[in-house]
């Protein structure tokens, strides 16, 4: 009975506190939580063009800013509340100073890779290398393929980034090598259209010089572009074909949708002038040597 009754004293006195502090920091959080999801939704609203591809840098780095202060700030509140709650379970507290250091440089040395990753979130977001929304391609160390998408979140520790097949990527901060954004500032459209070497090349230019004024001239893709585009000419030379470069100007993570137009655009062009951007088939070039070796046997034999 003894037994019995010290526990319910201990549970109406500090059992009860100690319940309260698990709530309240539990609420606490919670809280940050929504305060931070309603602030990053308001600088979403915000950003330039109310795109999740097209904003400004500044939008980007509050963005992420946020995500990274509302993720320390919960991580503190829960800190607190341990320590509290030790408190009041009769923990010394300021005796586990020195068992706290120790442990603390074990987990230095036991836990690099963490407090790697930590540190190089903290320069990805001071630095500002990229943030929410950008278009990046991070190559990852031992992988293979970079990770190519837009950033869904970037904290002190991770990256997560969505690709163009809807995959989630997730790539620790410490093991990015190289950040490659695709987003920043502005972007270029780069497209290279292959002719016919028999194709007069002026001639190609000057239909492919129409085309951009025509694409800057379009009130639903003039939006999309910061000048007119232009032709770059011949950038490289085959046995049967040559290459013709066209770029443009675009705002940031807009360089696809404007290359897939254009490329809409110049095959339209070309067709309607009766030329082809591709060059003469495998059958097309054996036939051509067999006419002409033919027409060679005849005229000797006449």
């Amino acid at each position: 009975m003894r037994a019995i009754h010290d526990l319910l004293t201990w549970l109406s006195g500090r059992g009860l506190e100690v319940v309260l502090i698990i709530l309240g920091s539990v609420l606490m959080a919670r809280l940050v939580s929504w305060i931070g999801n309603r602030l990053t939704d308001r600088i979403d609203r915000q950003a330039i063009g109310g795109d999740a591809l097209v904003r400004s840098e500044a939008a980007k780095h509050r963005h992420s800013l946020t995500q990274v202060l509302t993720w320390v700030a919960i991580v503190l509140i829960y800190s607190i509340a341990v320590f509290f709650v030790l408190d009041r379970l009769g923990v010394p507290v300021t005796g586990l100073v020195a068992p706290a250091t120790v442990l603390g440089v074990g987990l230095g040395f036991g836990a690099q890779r963490i407090v790697g990753d930590v540190l190089a979130g903290f320069f990805i977001i001071t630095e500002r290398q990229y943030g929410f929304g950008d278009v990046v391609a991070i190559t990852v160390t031992g992988a293979s393929e970079p990770a190519t998408g837009t950033v869904e979140d970037v904290n002190l520790r991770i990256t997560r980034v969505r690709s163009s097949n809807g995959e989630v990527v997730t790539v620790p901060n410490g093991a990015i090598a190289k950040v490659v954004n695709l987003s920043r500032d502005w972007a270029r459209a780069v497209v290279d259209v292959p002719v016919p070497t028999s194709v007069d090349v002026n001639r190609v230019n000057e239909i492919l010089r129409e085309v951009c004024r025509e694409a800057f001239r379009d009130p639903a893709l003039r939006p999309l572009l910061l000048d007119p585009p232009s032709v770059m000419g011949v950038e490289s030379l085959g046995l049967e074909e040559v290459n013709v470069r066209v770029v443009a100007r675009t705002l940031p993570g807009k360089q696809f949708e404007v290359g897939r137009d254009l490329r809409a655009r110049i095959v339209g062009a070309f067709g309607r002038q009766g030329m082809s951007v591709q060059p003469p088939s495998a059958e097309e070039t054996a036939e051509v040597p067999a006419a002409l070796s033919q027409r060679a046997a005849g005229e000797e034999i006449r």
